[in-house]
Parts: C-alpha cells; sequence; structure tokens
C-alpha cells in the first residue's frame, strides 16, 4: 500500500516536557507555558497530518536549568556511539548481518523517468518524520521494497534540541541503536548511505506493509479483546528485547507500530531512543531489567503518551516511561481512546499528573488488573515487563512471553 500523506507526529510530537517549561512545584501543579500566551489545540497533543515537520526546538530557558553545560544527565545521548563501539568490541552486538554502509550517492533516472538512488528506484511517499520524510522504494538488485528515511544534514544540524545537540545527533543517535539491533518485532535497519559530498543522508529500512492507525474516535476505533493481546505480546517482546539490552525507545504509540502482513507487530521509530551501558561480568554481560541506570532529562515522545513522572521533573526512569507508554497504547487498544487527554497541552500533562484512571465496570477483571499495572501513576510501583509478559491476560492460552536468545545473549552463555 502507498498513500501520500500518512499519520505523523508533529514537531511537538518530538518535544519534551522540559523544553515548554514543566518543572517540580509544590502541590503537584503544572507550571504555565513560558513564552505562550493563548492555550494550545488538541492538535498539538496528538499526531497530526504534516508535510515534513521540522522537527523539535531547542527552547533556550532550559540552559538555565542546566546552566548550558555538559552534566552527567547528557551523558547517554552524547556516548552512544561510545558505547555501541564498546559492546561491538565485546561482542556483544545482536545483528547476524551488519547494516550496510554507503559513502557515495548517485542520483539518476531509470527509462520511466523515476527518480533513483544508487539502486534503489522510488515509488512514493508514505510518510513524514519530524526530521525528515520517508519514501517507498524499491531496489533493482533484489526487488523489495524499502522504506527510506531522507534527511538534510544542514538543516538538522541547525536545529538544536538540547544545550550541546543538533536534530542531527539524534539521526547518528538512531542509527547507532539500529546498528545493534536484530529481533522480529523490531524494525530491521538495512543500509545508511552517507555521502560527504551531498547534503542528504538516507537510513534504508525494511518495508513493513500496514500500520493500525489510531484515530482515538472512540468505539469502532478499538481491536478487541484477541487482535489486542496478539499485539501487545508482539510490542512487549520488543520492549522486553531493547530493555534488556538497555535501550530505552521513549516514543511507544500505534503511530510508532507497524503490522505486518501476516498480523506481526514491529517497533519502528527510533530518533529519540537512548543507549545506556550494559554491565559486564567477565565476557557476561547481565541485563538489568530492574537496573537505576537509565536516568534520561529529555522527556519522550508525544504528550498524551508521557508518563506523569515526566511531566513533574527533570530527570526521570527510561524504561517505566515506556512502560507507561504502552499502558496509554493498550487503553487505546481497547478503547479507542486516550486515557487522559486535556483541551490544551498543560491540561493534558495535568490529567496525566493528577486524574484517575477511569475503567469501565463491565471489563474484564484481568484486563482491568493489567491496564491499572501498567497505568499506574508511581513509577516504582508500575508493572514491569517482566509482570506484564506473565500476567494471566497477556498469557491467555499461549503462555508467558519468551525471552529472545539472540546473538549476544547466546555468545554470553556459551
Amino acid at each position: 500500500m502507498c498513500w501520500d500523506s500518512v499519520s505523523i507526529t508533529d514537531l511537538i510530537d518530538m518535544g519534551c516536557c522540559g523544553c515548554f517549561g514543566f518543572l517540580r512545584k509544590r502541590h503537584r501543579s503544572l507550571m504555565p507555558l513560558r513564552g505562550s500566551g493563548a492555550p494550545l489545540s488538541q492538535e498539538f497533543l496528538l499526531p497530526e497530518n504534516m508535510d515534513d515537520a521540522d522537527g523539535i526546538f531547542y527552547n533556550g530557558d532550559y540552559a538555565n536549568t542546566l546552566d548550558g553545560s555538559d552534566t552527567d544527565l547528557q551523558r547517554p545521548s552524547k556516548r552512544s556511539e561510545e558505547i555501541i563501539s564498546d559492546r561491538a568490541k565485546k561482542g556483544l552486538i545482536c545483528r547476524e548481518v551488519p547494516v550496510k554502509e554507503t559513502r557515495k550517492v548517485i542520483v539518476s533516472e531509470d527509462n520511466s523517468g523515476n527518480k533513483m538512488v544508487n539502486e534503489y528506484i522510488r515509488e512514493c511517499k508514505i510518510g513524514s518524520g519530524s526530521y525528515g520524510k520517508v519514501v517507498l522504494y524499491r531496489s533493482i538488485k533484489d526487488g523489495k521494497q524499502y522504506a527510506i528515511k531522507i534527511f538534510h544534514k544542514s538543516h538538522l544540524l541547525k536545529l538544536r534540541v538540547a544545550p550541546s545537540e543538533t536534530a542531527m545527533t539524534d539521526v547518528f543517535r538512531e542509527v547507532a541503536i539500529m546498528k545493534m539491533l536484530d529481533h522480529p518485532n523490531i524494525v530491521n535497519l538495512i543500509e545508511v548511505i552517507d555521502d560527504p559530498d551531498t547534503d542528504h543522508f538516507y537510513m534504508v529500512l525494511e518495508y513493513v506493509e500496514g500500520k493500525w492507525v489510531f484515530e482515538g474516535s472512540g468505539a469502532g476505533n478499538n481491536l478487541g479483546e484477541s487482535t489486542t493481546r496478539r499485539y501487545l505480546r508482539d510490542i512487549v517482546a520488543g520492549l522486553m528485547y531493547l530493555h534488556s539490552h538497555n535501550v530505552v525507545h521513549g516514543d511507544i504509540k500505534p503511530d510508532n507500530l507497524l503490522v505486518t502482513r501476516n498480523n506481526n507487530v514491529k517497533i519502528g521509530d527510533f530518533s529519540v531512543s537512548q543507549v545506556f551501558e550494559l554491565e559486564v561480568a567477565g565476557h557476561r554481560f547481565l541485563p538489568r531489567l530492574l537496573d537505576d541506570n537509565d536516568v534520561l532529562w529529555r522527556s519522550p515522545g508525544t504528550p498524551v503518551f508521557t508518563a506523569p513522572e515526566c511531566c513533574l521533573g527533570l530527570t526521570y526512569r527510561g524504561k517505566p516511561a515506556d512502560t507507561w507508554a504502552l499502558g496509554v497504547t493498550l487503553y487505546c487498544m481497547i478503547f479507542g481512546q486516550y486515557p487522559f487527554l486535556g483541551d490544551t497541552l498543560q491540561d493534558t500533562y495535568d490529567k496525566i499528573v493528577n486524574s484517575p484512571l477511569i475503567i469501565p465496570d463491565e471489563i474484564n477483571p484481568q484486563l482491568r488488573s493489567l491496564l491499572e499495572g501498567l497505568l499506574c501513576k508511581d513509577p516504582q510501583n508500575r508493572f514491569t515487563l517482566r509482570v506484564v509478559s506473565e500476567h494471566p491476560w497477556v498469557v491467555g492460552d499461549e503462555g508467558p512471553i519468551p525471552e529472545y536468545l539472540c546473538k549476544c545473549r547466546r555468545k554470553s552463555s556459551a
């Protein structure tokens, strides 16, 4: 399927609560938006159809909090390449086939006048992201379709996303993270094309044919328990894999969950993801699902999927924030609407922090238990992915979600 415009995030989707001035204060209330005299409409809270949104922007007010300096809280985003390199040296990269790296771009046309980039023939645009566009191409070598994310380097280098980072930093981090990943429920990065003599940067990704387009329209937009359970198991399997490798996705939501022809779900879009160091003992790495090594300061993803703790302070734990977003996604799948949504950005954050979770009385008791555990406002008491994978509603007739025995796990256990 090919379309000219798909449901994507607007520029605030990639933003962070901190960048909009939401800091901790007494009585658990939220500060008003700095520099904003009028309330924001719901279009800034939800995914929207926009063409080539520019991305996130650094709000200079935030420098007053960080003093514009490099702090320990910034290290995960600044050291991603170093962490990936260190894991590669220790043999802790999961990929069986390395990502192809190409340093030359040849732009041409085929016999029909279709644009070509190296071996790929352009078919149509399939989406826009916060930093660039996504175009469907077909390889003349293997005949397969690929989704190619296209970025303008000069443009992204001008976009400040933090005191010491540009939007290009996010793109490089996304590439570095995806270079180490190999899981059936994670979108696969095939090739990176970066010609130093051109302004374009290309990420060649496997093409997943479909997606569940969530429009928040209530009844009729829900999936039902059976389909939801199948999708959720795939999402949890992918997230468990990421977290066991100390990768925080940061933007789990329906728009980033792609559905294959076989009705399997793959997690995509790692543009705001972070990677942290693994604890290594000798030649064996020890994944720490419950560790405290995932402290972040840039709040994740899309406002309506943001965890309460991200609305209240400057730092938060990345893995529990991913789990909250999973809970919001589950709620959307079951009820066809968001659990916490206000008329403005501030109102939405207020509801996330202060409003009780509303679940209809007639809901399956096991499903109620799962939703309440995932959408627990206290991250210390929120369900972990391990608990979710063994929850009765998730287990159903299929059993607990098994952990994926990836290449680095096989190597470390040998």
